[in-house]
Order: structure tokens, then sequence, then C-alpha cells
């Protein structure tokens, strides 16, 4: 024999008599202070809202509105009853919220675009622990450098993207990670006894960069015209792989970020950070302005904004 069940508590007794349904009656009229408004509203005759009132009032014992031909006004029992039901109802919005973003997060999918320099370096450990801890969201990823990237977000084709921070109006950037310029210089063309080098006198090496359609590139021409210094420029190339391969190959000095520069191979080539000016190549998370990202994007928004920070 099962044992019998525990009595309600009074405000789940309370709740028990009274139908959900008239509550949402009681607040339509409540906060739009008429039957007239409620009823359209809710898309349903004023006699109908005024007898759901009436329900509402015989299963509570209390009269809820004073009622006259201009007004419609809350009573002090009524009062009471709003306030609690807008508390309760918010509440009950908080919880079908979290219940929402926590099935999201099971099962979600994200779309990722990001800029070869982070994708290359930072990202591939990132998405390894986002893979463990989230094992049912859906990754799509898209590596586009920064013209591209910025269009399919603007576009709204992706969550959102990491990639280097802009003056573009219609996106919103939030800089996670400053990436120095260095020169990544061949054997036969290093300065003796240094770890720095200066704008000018790279000036007399045989330079290779970014292509002037990428902001890095063009960041980079502009400054040395902004000094009156002359470059000799060999190549502009797009991929980061290309100029490590070219300077390790001894064809001249390519300009680099930090995050690509460390993982070049010390034997063939040495590292001189970029002084006089001192150049920074900024990276964050960028989204279409006003943009909100989903349960699933803001977990991996997260995780990458820890790690880029910390880098």
């Amino acid at each position: 024999m099962s044992e019998p069940k525990p009595p309600l508590d009074a405000n789940a007794a309370a709740l028990a008599r009274v139908n959900l349904k008239l509550l949402q009656t009681f607040m339509l009229v409540a906060e739009n202070r008429s039957f007239k408004e409620a009823a359209d509203r809710a898309c349903r005759s004023q006699s109908a809202i005024s007898m759901q009132i009436k329900q509402l009032e015989d299963q509570l014992g209390a009269r809820l509105f004073n009622r006259t031909t201009r007004d419609v006004k809350l009573t002090p029992e009524g009062s009471k009853l709003f306030a609690s039901t807008q508390r309760g109802l918010q509440e009950v919005g908080i919880g079908l919220r979290n219940v929402q973003e926590a099935l999201a997060i099971r099962r979600g999918q994200v779309a990722l675009a990001c800029a070869p320099t982070i994708a290359s370096t930072h990202l591939p450990h990132i998405l390894a622990e986002f893979e463990r801890d989230y094992p049912g969201i859906k990754m799509l990823l898209s590596e586009l450098k920064s013209a591209d990237l910025y269009r399919v977000i603007e576009a709204d084709a992706v969550d959102f993207g990491i990639g280097p921070i802009s003056g573009d109006p219609d996106l919103d950037f939030e800089p996670l990670l400053d990436d120095p310029l260095h020169a990544l210089i061949p054997m036969r063309m290093c300065p003796h006894n240094r770890r720095t080098i200066t704008l000018a006198e790279l000036s007399s090496l045989p330079l290779l960069h970014y292509h002037t359609s990428t902001l890095m590139g063009a960041m980079f021409e502009r400054e040395a015209a902004a000094r009156g210094i002359a470059l000799n420029v060999r190549y502009r190339c797009i991929q980061a792989e290309t100029l490590v391969a070219m300077a390790e190959a001894g064809i001249g000095a390519a300009i680099l970020t930090q995050s690509i520069v460390r993982f070049a191979d010390p034997n063939r080539s040495r590292v001189y950070k970029i002084v006089e000016p001192e150049l920074v190549h900024r990276y964050g998370i960028v989204r279409r302005r006003g943009k909100e990202l989903s349960p699933a994007a803001e977990r991996l928004a997260q995780l990458i904004r820890v790690s880029l920070r910390q880098a």
C-alpha cells in the first residue's frame, strides 16, 4: 500500500484553486487598465474578459478591480495579486529561458569565422576544449581573411568571428589580443647581438609582407609612408605560411605577428621585434552590431575571451 501524499501548503493549495488562464487575463486588464484594451490584445470579446475576471474574483473571494465608466483601478487586494503574479511570471520566464539555454547548449550549433593567424595558432586548443566540454554542439568553421570575415558577419552567415580590429561602423569589436609585429630574418641577413630592429633599418632589407588588401599589410606600409621610409618590398603574400617559407629560404625578411614567428625554424632564421615604432596588430571577437549570441555561441565566446587574454 502506497504512503499517503503530504498535504499541500497554503500557497500551493491557493494556487490549485486558481485557473492560470484567469491570472493571465487579470494581468492584461491590470496592465492596460481597461477591459476593452485587454479584450483587443487577447483577441476576445469584452464580455468574455469580464466573465473571466468575475470567475477569478469568485475563486479568490475578493474584488480585484474598481470599475467606473472612465477608468479601471486595482483594489488593495488586486494590487497585492498583481505584484505577486508579476514576480511569479518573471520567475517562470527565467526558468523557461534556463531550460531552453540548457537544451541549446547540449544540442545547438555555432558558426564561427576566424582569421588565419588565429585559426592556425590559438584556435585549435580552444576548439578542442570546447568540443570536450560540449560534445553535442555542432561546430562550423570558416577560415577567412579580414575582408571576407567582415562580410559574412555583416550578412549574419555566422554567429561571430575572431579577427582584426577595424573601424567598420556596422560591426561590434571586442579587443582581446595585442599581437606585436616582428621581422623573421634569414641567417645571412641577420643583425648581430640584438633582438630588435627599427622600421628604418628594415628598409635596407628585401622585405616580404602581407598584401595591402589585408589590414596588416596596409597598416605596415601606411606606417612606413607616414615616416617617409621607402620600403624594399620583394613579395606581398596572403598566407603567413608562405611568408615564413620564403624567409627561411633566404629570400628576404618577413613581417609577421608574434603568434606566427614563434613557430619558425630557429636554425634557418631569427626573430626581431620591430621598434621605432612598435607595431601591433589587434585581434578580438567581431559580431554584427547589436547581435545577441545564442547560449552555445556565448559559451564559445567566453572560452575565446579567457584564452586570448591569457595568451
